[in-house]
């Protein structure tokens, strides 16, 4: 049997049903964004609860602040610059440099002066409306929303790891779903041979895959840290960028590849009479996204399925019958 017909109803049919299955799994996508952004979202508010439990800080300091975990108010004068982890950053006197919160929001009382930039994630930077005293060529960034979450994960990071079940929690899971069964049957479309290759190549030489990948994946990150330490930063960046890409292309190719072989082998054990090749797809993302959503194991998860795309991605070029000498052995 050839690699070119290892899945060959499989890639008659999806060009028969992707463009319905398209068009409903989007539509479904989008509504279901729309209802978790719409749910989770964070208003922007004119006024803005002063946390009472905020660590003090008067008088002249002259190095950076850092609020870890809680809120910092400032009352003196600060040097250099404040940043709050999960905290909001209260500025009642004067910061010279840059202020930031992750988790948390900025408030610049009036009177106050913050001389640098201003930077804010999941909360909002609230001031007077002449924001006074700051410089016209210093920048705001700011993204509003998930304030709760992010505030949560910076004071507990190990929460990341038992999620709270909630509506957004079950919400976010069933769009990953949906998203990636659209990604599916796009890439399948696209690449019949090439997704059938690899599916071949991960059933015969899957510990050889993901030893590839392994290695791979410590060889890019050492050679990207080591591109920012030694070379010039215009090649380092370029560098950074390729290794992203190359991450970003593996891991949609190699999942794919993943979500086909789980579909094929959940079929033939729950139901060898059923050949649609849509619930097929649907059964490996729903098992992979599953086990991505259980508390203490997902990061494991998460990091087999990546090093396991990236050696998929690295040995995309191989033929089927790649060194399989220990099979035939068999």
């Amino acid at each position: 049997m050839t690699a070119a017909h290892v899945l060959p109803s499989f890639t008659d049919q999806i060009v028969l049903e992707a463009p319905q299955c398209l068009r409903r799994a989007l539509g479904l996508s989008g509504l279901l964004l729309f209802l978790i952004v719409a749910a989770a979202g964070q208003p922007v508010t004119v006024q803005h609860p002063i946390d009472p439990q905020a660590r003090v800080i008067d008088g002249v300091v002259n190095s950076t602040v850092f609020g870890m975990g809680q809120s910092i108010r400032i009352t003196g004068t600060v040097k250099e610059g404040a940043m709050a982890f999960g905290g909001d950053v209260i500025v009642e006197g004067a910061v010279e440099g840059d202020v930031a919160a992750i988790g948390g929001s900025v408030i610049q009382q009036p009177g106050a002066r913050i001389g640098g930039d201003v930077i804010v994630l999941g909360g909002i930077y609230h001031h007077d409306k002449e924001a006074r005293d700051r410089d016209p060529k210093t920048v705001t960034i700011m993204y509003a929303g998930y304030e709760d979450q992010l505030r949560q994960v910076m004071r507990d990071p190990f929460s990341v790891l038992h999620p709270q079940l909630s509506a957004v929690f079950f919400g976010t899971r069933l769009l990953a779903i949906l998203i990636w069964f659209v990604v599916s049957l796009a890439v399948t479309s696209v690449m019949p041979n090439t997704i059938s290759r690899a599916v071949t190549r991960l059933q015969l030489t899957s510990i050889r895959v993901a030893v590839i990948g392994l290695v791979g994946a410590v060889a890019i990150t050492l050679g990207v840290l080591g591109s920012l330490w030694l070379l010039p930063s215009m090649v380092s960046a370029a560098i950074a960028i390729l290794a992203l890409l190359l991450a970003v292309v593996a891991t949609v190719f190699g999942r794919v590849v993943i979500i086909v072989t789980t579909g094929r082998w959940l079929q033939r054990k729950l139901s060898p009479q059923l050949k649609s090749e849509s619930v097929m797809l649907l059964l490996g993302v729903t098992f992979w996204i599953v086990w991505s959503s259980i508390p203490y194991i997902w990061p494991f998860v998460q990091a087999g399925l990546l090093v396991a795309s990236l050696g998929l991605a690295l040995t995309a070029r191989y033929r089927v019958g790649w060194k399989t000498n220990e099979r035939v052995r068999a």
